[in-house]
């Protein structure tokens, strides 16, 4: 089952494409809720690379690495990467002064399909009030 989560964002690609993939951005963003945030990021940005997030609670009560592989990567347009036995993709569509970004994963089984989707349409949301906040 893949669950797709989308936002547009009014942006130049390439900030929002910098945005994605810049490790001093994403410990900014890469976050579902408040009390949740992003300790490190590492990306190696290119086919066969990998790319980690530390994602912790900030009471300090739970914690856990957010790691994959990059499959394909196609500057401004797309990332597909996998992490565990998923996969998931990351699409940057030009709109006129926007960029729509979409992102399709498939579903894993400890949560439903309802809290997958929200908590990853959480962080997309947290990115483009990230790129937004940059102007």
């Amino acid at each position: 089952m893949k669950i797709t989560v989308k936002t547009t964002i009014n942006a130049p690609i390439e900030k929002v494409w910098s945005a994605y993939t810049t490790p001093e951005d994403i410990v900014q963003w890469n976050a579902a809720s408040d009390d949740w945030h992003t300790t490190k990021a590492t990306v190696d940005l290119q086919v066969g690379g990998s790319f980690s997030s530390r994602m912790e609670a900030k009471d300090g009560s739970f914690g856990f690495d957010f790691a994959g592989t990059y499959t394909k990567v196609v500057p401004n347009e797309l990332i597909e990467y996998s992490f565990g036995e998923r996969t998931a993709t990351v699409e940057f569509k030009q709109l006129g002064s926007s960029v729509e970004v979409c992102v399709t994963f498939e579903a894993e089984q400890q949560h439903s399909l309802e809290q997958q989707q929200h908590g990853w349409q959480s962080i997309l949301n947290n990115f483009a009030k990230h790129v937004h906040g940059q102007h």
